[in-house]
């Protein structure tokens, strides 16, 4: 479902016209730690995503060592008092100038920081009047793409409905549950239990099963190696390009590992006989747990006993007594996220398009994801996808990564 009320910033129209007095004052920056307090002041105890996380952000800039000019840091001030920041970086995307999220695909969702108390408080039109303010005089872009933002919900209001155009894309999926066994209780019935209890039996059967947590340090650094061998192969196997192939990106997740990286990572880990088997990357934000990067082995004799769901399984049995409510699995349904999470977020792709060239993309852009949700949804549409991005792969020798992730 698509939202419509279009917005063309530099064009003409009554709404355009009047959004210089709109009543917020706003700043741009193309530094980082000029806004860093005002963003730690505005994220708070919560935050969707690491992609809110100023420090997380500071190592995605340094890996892949994004120039000053194609960083915005835009803050918005209400009567002197911040109440939304955009972090964007200006990318080119098939010949169009865009702004979008620094991560792109490699968080679950990604939105605006925000003082939510303040936007609750204010009517719809004047959210849309602070989105149209942040935006109009953003210069050297034809459109703003906003992918995967959460639908956030606050005193009954959504903060981001007002925010250019949008559609409607995935779902992101989080347990949250007291402890493992309400956990336990809502999420698995007797058939599941006793699946679950089979593979790991058929698991200790093939030798010594341990399962352990690490936080960030040189070991940390070490098992990312093993994590990426995994994720490599089951790439391969699945005829697509390996986005962690990509220097910058590698760079990026093993500077999180670092002990002094300011991002705290979790890394759970199950082995057989001393070998990793499965694993799990999350990052650590108060009482949640972010899990970015999941792997297994590919040994097709480990299969009966399921390493990554046993994985899984260890993790809820532990994550609650350490004082974690919440354990975010991104977005797009899998057999784990429907055995595991009760809470289901709608998330929207929102498009602010600045010039006539960036309104056109945006439409575009719009009509593909629509067309994608279709093929997604339709068994036949989707196995001839493939098959065709099989033959797509082979043919390119097997889809070399770019330098930089793709938006879409």
């Amino acid at each position: 479902m698509a939202q419509s009320a279009a917005l063309v910033l530099n064009g003409q129209g009554e709404e355009a016209a009047g959004a210089a007095n709109a009543g917020f004052a706003i700043t741009v920056t193309h530094r980082l730690a000029e806004v860093e307090a005002i963003w730690t002041a505005l994220a708070g105890a919560d935050i969707e995503s690491p992609g809110q996380d100023p420090a997380f952000i500071g190592l995605w800039i340094e890996a892949h060592r994004i120039a000053p000019a194609d960083q915005l840091f835009i803050v918005a001030h209400d009567s002197g008092t911040p109440v939304a920041l955009m972090p964007l970086q200006r990318r080119r995307d098939k010949g169009i100038r865009v702004l979008s999220w620094f991560p792109g695909s490699h968080v679950g969702c990604d939105a605006p920081i925000v003082d939510r108390a303040r936007l609750a408080a204010m009517n719809p039109a004047r959210r849309r009047r602070l989105w149209i303010d942040m935006l109009r005089g953003v210069g050297g872009a034809d459109m703003v793409h906003l992918r995967s933002v959460p639908r956030l919900v606050v005193d009954g209001v959504e903060l981001f409905a007002e925010l250019g155009q949008w559609i409607e894309a995935e779902t992101l999926y989080r347990a949250e549950f007291a402890s493992f066994e309400e956990a336990d209780r809502t999420q698995r019935n007797k058939s599941r239990r006793k699946h679950d209890r089979q593979q790991g039996e058929k698991l200790d059967s093939m030798g010594a099963v341990t399962f352990e947590a690490i936080g960030n340090g040189p070991e940390a650094r070490t098992v990312l190696d093993t994590m990426f061998r995994q994720r490599a192969l089951r790439f391969a196997e699945m005829g697509v390009a390996d986005p962690f192939a990509v220097p910058a990106v590698r760079h990026f997740y093993d500077s999180t590992v670092d002990e002094n990286s300011g991002v705290p990572v979790k890394l759970h880990l199950l082995r057989l006989n001393g070998d990793v088997v499965a694993m799990r990357y999350n990052i650590v934000h108060g009482e949640r747990l972010f899990c970015l990067i999941s792997s297994m082995s590919e040994e097709i004799a480990l299969r009966p006993g399921s390493p990554g769901k046993q994985c899984l399984l260890r993790v809820m049995q532990t994550m609650f007594a350490e004082g974690f409510r919440s354990f975010d699995m991104g977005e797009g349904l899998t057999d784990e996220k429907r055995h595991w999470c009760n809470v289901q977020i709608p998330v929207r792709h929102h498009y602010v398009p600045i010039t006539r060239r960036g309104a056109i993309a945006a439409g575009l852009h719009r009509r593909w994801q629509v067309l994608r949700a279709e093929i997604k949804s339709n068994p036949r549409l989707l196995a001839a996808a493939k098959s065709v991005r099989g033959a797509m792969n082979r043919a390119g020798g097997g889809g070399a990564p770019a330098s930089t992730p793709p938006e879409d």
